[in-house]
């Protein structure tokens, strides 16, 4: 069961967000006297790799995390001096579904042309002798941002305006192939730990992105109309099944934004759908109205106004210029004086 910290309504661990007031559910504690669940059994073998070595080249050493369709671990690549990666393990059953195992190869193609400094890019596609399919990545220690805003409830609006920009550098990378990454959201991007102790933004997966020069095959693939993504953080666009360009990803980036500066969505509904609904009818709630504490000024709000605009042409074109807009905005640029908050 998840809960929201505002109100106390508890939901399935499904649920995301409160439907109420659009706060982020966190784990609700076990009930006084509840069984503890049963352990999970193992999925086909798939998930019990530890100590194991695929292809004579990458061993596997603890298990990272898992997701509906994948496993992914922390391996060495003893053809590279034990350097550490990541590898994400297809599930044998998906494996077998043609639609999974071309999404995978598309994914791994478009990862090897984004390697970046605030992208985590894929090394290589492989698939053992018995037919376990797996994807290299890099290993990035750090922390999901999605953890980080959880702990701290929100975050201060300078640290907001740096991640901001991290993932605006990656996106515009993608978006400079012609890659939209669809599924822009928190638990997307990583809060790596730089060996100098200072720390960047890395946008990871990017399984749902889509080229917007689709081949015949691609298109079959991601025709429009079939709604990919995570619904809170689809653009209108997206919602509606239209074509996407690069402008949907700055879409999710200004609600990431607001979320990670209120810890809550901007828009509220008593049911997802009703949440989704809000998105393409009304405007988002006024970020005074969720922090009214941080007296943000004219220009912060109208910046992520401007980024979250129902029609995508009014929208910033780039994910740097709204990150420059952002910067702008808390500097106290652009005719409004930014006062309280840092001091000035």
């Amino acid at each position: 069961m998840t809960r929201c910290p505002t109100c106390g309504t508890t939901y399935g661990d499904d649920a995301r967000f409160c439907t109420k007031d659009g706060t982020r559910l966190v784990p609700a504690p076990p009930a006084r006297g509840a069984p503890t669940p049963p352990a999970a059994a193992p999925n086909d073998g798939f998930a019990e790799m530890i100590g194991k070595t695929l292809e004579g080249r990458y061993k596997i050493i603890k298990k990272l995390g898992e997701g509906g369709m994948s496993y992914v671990y922390l391996a060495e690549d003893m053809a590279d001096g034990n350097a550490r990666c990541a590898i994400k393990i297809l599930s044998p059953a998906l494996s077998k579904d043609e639609n999974a195992m071309a999404r995978l190869r598309r994914e791994a193609e478009l990862g090897g042309r984004l390697e970046h400094a605030n992208i985590c890019h894929i090394i290589r596609l492989g698939e053992t002798p018995e037919r376990l399919v797996y994807i290299v990545m890099p290993f990035i220690e750090g922390e999901i941002l999605a953890d980080r805003t959880h702990r701290s409830g929100q975050l201060p609006l300078d640290e907001v305006v740096r991640w901001v920009n991290d993932i605006s550098a990656g996106l515009e990378r993608a978006h400079e192939l012609q890659i939209v990454h669809r599924d822009l959201k928190p638990e997307n991007v990583m809060i790596a730990q730089g060996k100098n102790g200072e720390s960047r933004a890395v946008v990871m997966d990017f399984g749902l992105a889509k080229e917007r020069r689709a081949s015949p095959e691609l298109a079959k693939l991601t025709a429009t109309g079939i709604v990919l993504g995570t619904p809170e953080f689809m653009s209108p666009e997206q919602l509606r099944g239209k074509p996407l360009d690069g402008r949907t990803d700055v879409y999710s980036l200004a609600l990431m934004t607001y979320e990670m500066l209120t810890g809550k969505l901007p828009f509220a509904g008593r049911t997802q759908q009703e949440m989704m609904i809000n998105r393409l009818r009304n405007d988002p709630t006024p970020i005074r109205q969720m922090r009214p504490d941080l007296n943000f000024t004219d220009a912060v709000e109208s910046v992520l106004n401007k980024g979250m605009a129902r029609d995508v042409a009014n929208r910033y074109s780039t994910a740097p210029e709204f990150a420059g807009a952002l910067a702008a905005a808390a500097r106290g640029e652009g005719g409004s004086v930014f006062g309280r908050l840092f001091g000035r």
